[in-house]
């Protein structure tokens, strides 16, 4: 599986992936999803959100056991993020055939649309419109760089955009949904763990800082004369430094945009998207007035117009007890227990149904880069670690 799905969507500059959603890349993501489901005689449909489902038994039966990720990438990222969740599924339902096991419950394998949000600047499109938490308006405002809209983009690799929204009767007929992911850290590194289980995601969300100022010439403009909002930027930069320091949190401005973007003209507007995320609400609040109010402070002091905008948000996630104590059952109380700092698909869907989440070593703790990796063996234990808990879910 690795070997078929390593080449789609792969720079050969860089190494890294540009899997965008409802992109050439994304249509052969999705051609080799359901090449390995029906390999496996799984029955595929996509929903009106554009997110595959495989199925093993009756899909309108209800009490459905699904596991899945995603298999979008966020720009030059790595193999593993999202892709090693949907390989393992199709690897733990190889394990669970060769176990012969008999399933009791409907089993699904899921790739969700459009997770990483690289494309349209919105993470987990698919699972949010499917939960109800983006509605079918605000998804029709969203656009990509070169102004395509989401509606458009489906619409030109052959997804009807008009029919998608909320899918509470698809969600009801799930009773449990577990994700597998390399973890985005060293937590289990440290600790000497293969696999470990998810306790929280941290609240976490994306604000666009627009800095106003006036474009001039770079070699005649006198330094007092100008209004130059690259310096304000680049100052607020510093302060979410500084303030994510403070708070025992991280803050990143990892996205800009520059007008008119020449090397001899100073800017008119800068652009730049700050990723805020903290342990808790409080902290993360302290974050993100800290950065705005330095901002401002900044903005004032050159002649800067500044607006923000809070382009997205998520509140903590504190998933299933019951399913997360089940899960801890199943492979060992000595499992450990792990928060994270990035979002997730079954995050999103904890609001709606019982989530759990199963995380594999990454030994670098690099990810979001071509250098995200994990070990063979640990991508094994995870596989199997995933394996049980499905046999225990969905054959007992």
């Amino acid at each position: 599986m690795w070997r078929s799905l390593r080449p789609l969507g792969r720079s050969a500059a860089s190494g890294g992936y540009r899997r965008y959603a409802w992109t050439e890349a994304d249509a052969d993501c999705r051609l080799w999803f359901r090449m390995q489901a029906e390999a496996r005689r799984l029955d595929v449909e996509t929903d009106r959100n554009g997110n595959q489902w495989a199925w093993l038994g009756d899909p309108t039966a209800g009490d459905a056991v699904v596991t899945g990720s995603h298999l979008d990438s966020v720009p030059d990222g790595g193999a593993f993020d999202g892709p090693l969740g949907v390989v393992s599924a199709f690897a733990a339902l190889d394990e669970l055939r060769a176990r012969g096991v008999s399933f009791k419950r409907p089993l699904a394998i899921v790739n969700f649309g459009d997770e990483e949000g690289a494309r349209f600047g919105l993470a987990c499109v698919g699972s949010r419109l499917t939960s109800g938490q983006l509605t079918r308006e605000k998804a029709y405002e969203l656009r990509d760089a070169d102004g395509v809209s989401l509606p458009q983009a489906m619409e030109a690799a052959g997804h009807d955009p008009s029919r998608i929204g909320a899918d509470p009767e698809r969600l009801g007929r799930i009773r449990a949904f577990v994700e597998l992911h390399v973890e985005q850290g060293r937590a289990l590194d440290l600790s000497g763990d293969a696999v470990g289980i998810a306790s929280a995601i941290w609240p976490h969300g994306r604000w666009r800082y627009d800095f106003a100022g006036e474009a001039n010439h770079a070699g005649t403009t006198r330094l007092v004369d100008r209004r130059d909002p690259m310096l304000t930027y680049a100052e607020t930069v510093l302060a979410a430094r500084r303030e994510a320091e403070l708070a025992g949190a991280v803050a990143t401005f990892g996205k800009i945009s520059v007008e008119p973007n020449g090397v001899n003209a100073i800017p008119s507007l800068v652009r730049g998207w700050l990723d805020a995320r903290a342990a808790d609400q409080e902290s993360l609040d302290a974050v993100v007035t800290g950065i705005e109010t330095a901002a401002r402070d900044y903005a004032a002091k050159h002649g800067i117009d500044l607006a923000v905008v809070r382009e997205s948000f998520t509140p903590v996630v504190d998933f299933s007890h019951a399913l997360r104590d089940e899960l801890s059952r199943v492979l060992g109380e000595k499992t450990p227990l792990l928060g994270t700092g990035a979002g997730h698909d079954a995050g999103i869907l904890s609001a709606s149904i019982p989530t759990a989440m199963l995380f594999v070593r990454n030994p670098t703790g690099v990810s979001h880069s071509p250098a995200e990796t994990a070990g063979e063996d640990d991508c094994v234990a995870g596989v199997r670690a995933l394996a049980d808990v499905l046999e225990d879910l969905a054959c007992r």
